[in-house]
């Protein structure tokens, strides 16, 4: 049977990002590894670079001639295209550098404005969120094989309970404006996580709600945004609740806030 378009990106996304997966674990193992510092003041070590090298080869072979941005290449960040494929290979590289294990590979497809289809992986928990070529997401579980999928168990967001809800928010980020805000919901719960790992537990259920209230770039978020549409979840900006884009200059997103759907969500101010 002829793969479709989908199905080989589902294919490509998932074998590349366990391969990425497999070259960042045999860095971060080492005793020591170079870590240096971009000009936004933002970290980067060998890991990111080599993930990065790995799977621009493999989508430039792949798909030709779909454009590709990715973190790792500034020179990317001033092209556009209505089709594009948007790369982080090392999501949470603080997490990474920390040894803290909520680091994650991202890979995701947009099509006009709309991240549609994504891989996240992270390989140090042994954790892989990806849609499928239907558009419906899963969590595969380990082992990994790079030729064949896994038991696959189909993602879906919560029907969460106003008066008690479940939210996630950033590792290293958080900050006293995004307490305040948590603060305006009933909360019966809180976790922390690092990298797009956030989307993904809103995603599975895990949670109900997780605000963004600080910069972020589209590489950071489109595949995870991909795995909770795909979850039945949504993404919206923070400031008029209207649905996240992407493919905006300079690919910078706005504060969002990802969420289950049955969230009653408290608009800015």
């Amino acid at each position: 049977m002829t793969q479709t378009f989908h199905d080989r990106i589902e294919t490509v996304f998932r074998t590349l990002a366990l391969a990425a997966g497999d070259t960042i674990m045999e860095i971060y193992q080492r005793p020591d590894f170079d870590v240096r510092t971009k000009s936004d003041a933002s970290p980067v070590t060998e890991a990111d670079e080599a993930a990065d090298r790995l799977i621009t080869a493999g989508l430039a072979a792949a798909f030709p001639d779909i454009l590709l941005v990715t973190e790792e290449q500034a020179g990317t960040h001033s092209q556009q295209a209505d089709r594009f494929i948007i790369v982080d290979p090392l999501d949470g590289t603080k997490e990474f550098v920390q040894r803290r294990g909520d680091f994650t590979v991202n890979i995701a497809l947009v099509e006009n404005g709309v991240p549609v289809r994504g891989v996240v992986y992270a390989p140090a928990k042994g954790r892989m969120f990806y849609t499928r070529a239907d558009g419906s997401s899963v969590e595969e579980a380990g082992p990994f094989d790079p030729d064949a999928s896994g038991v696959q168990t189909p993602l879906a967001v919560s029907k969460p309970d106003n008066a008690a809800l479940i939210v996630v928010a950033s590792k290293s980020h958080r900050d006293a404006a995004t307490d305040a805000y948590i603060n305006r919901y009933h909360v019966a719960d809180m976790t922390g996580a690092g990298s797009s790992l956030k989307f993904c537990l809103v995603a599975g259920g895990e949670a109900d709600l997780y605000p963004r209230l600080g910069r972020t770039m589209e590489w950071d978020t489109a595949a995870g945004h991909a795995v909770l549409t795909g979850a039945g979840g949504s993404v919206v900006r923070f400031d008029d609740l209207t649905p996240l884009t992407y493919g905006k200059p300079g690919y910078e997103n706005p504060f969002f806030i990802a969420h289950a759907p049955g969230v009653d969500l408290v608009p800015d101010g």
